[in-house]
């Protein structure tokens, strides 16, 4: 708790203005104490929600650039399109996102809308806040990948700031076509879920390709070294091991879930053990 603006301001009041002076710098400290106390800049107002000393700051910037770089990338385009905005809120839900800290949500997601939003400034503390962990930061740009699709398609303009995202975090632009590819694998799968109206027993065979990024060409080995990859990027217990916030555990879980699923249909394709 942050005291020295009371302690000097009943000082300084006490002695230029007695006791009246000592109370107006009370009040005058106390609301200087109070603005010390939030960082604003790249956090937001999520800092309050975190009070735990070692959690405090990067959950409370984890959070921040989510949204408000999810806001950027859907404004890129020009114009935020009810659909860009359901699936913000979708986002919300899957986090289990309520009350205050919903409206923080949607404050760093306007945030993120404005012309003079500092997107190299966030991305930088985002990844200073993460220690750079790689797995943190594609699942990170995973959900940026998902704003830019939210309308059904990608705007060269979305695409523009996407890759300035996935540059400033430290991935090549292979790196990012290759998710881009695995993306609309998995929406793919998941639109084929909502139109049958029913569990399907896993994605076809060309989408679980894409999804596990490999090709009907490379060996048995090579497939399942990349199934094992991606499972230990996306599993949830060791992501929230390196810091990310129990309320993206979901996401963590259905992309865990999306690889198995995918893996399954080409060992079951190749009869591979």
């Amino acid at each position: 708790m942050k005291v020295w603006g009371k302690i000097l301001g009943v000082v300084f009041g006490t002695m230029f203005g007695g006791p009246f002076g000592a109370l107006l710098g009370l009040f005058i400290g106390h609301q200087f104490d109070k603005s010390l106390s939030q960082d604003f800049s790249n956090q937001g107002g999520f800092s309050k929600f975190f009070m735990d000393k070692n959690s405090f700051t990067n959950q409370a910037v984890f959070f921040h650039a989510v949204f408000s770089v999810y806001g950027h990338i859907a404004k890129a385009s020009g114009q935020v399109t009810s659909e860009e905005i359901q699936a913000a809120s979708q986002l919300m839900d899957r986090m289990g996102l309520n009350g205050e800290m919903r409206q923080e949500a949607q404050r760093a997601f306007s945030e993120g809308k404005s012309n003079d939003f500092p997107l190299q400034e966030t991305l930088a503390e985002f990844k200073r806040s993460s220690f750079g962990q790689r797995d943190i930061l594609q699942l990170f740009l995973e959900v940026q990948l998902q704003a830019a699709f939210a309308d059904g398609e990608l705007h060269p303009k979305e695409k523009e700031i996407l890759f300035v995202v996935a540059k400033s975090l430290g991935f090549s632009v292979n790196d990012i076509k290759r998710l881009l590819q695995q993306l609309e694998a998995q929406m793919h799968y998941h639109q084929q879920q909502g139109r049958s109206g029913h569990q399907t027993t896993g994605p076809n065979l060309k989408d679980s390709y894409d999804i596990l990024g490999v090709t009907d060409n490379d060996d048995d080995k090579s497939v399942k070294k990349a199934w094992r990859k991606l499972m230990s990027q996306h599993h949830p217990d060791k992501l929230v091991a390196k810091g990310l916030p129990k309320e993206m555990l979901k996401i963590a879980n259905q992309k865990a879930q999306d690889i198995q699923a995918a893996y399954e249909i080409v060992k079951q394709h190749r009869k591979m053990k």
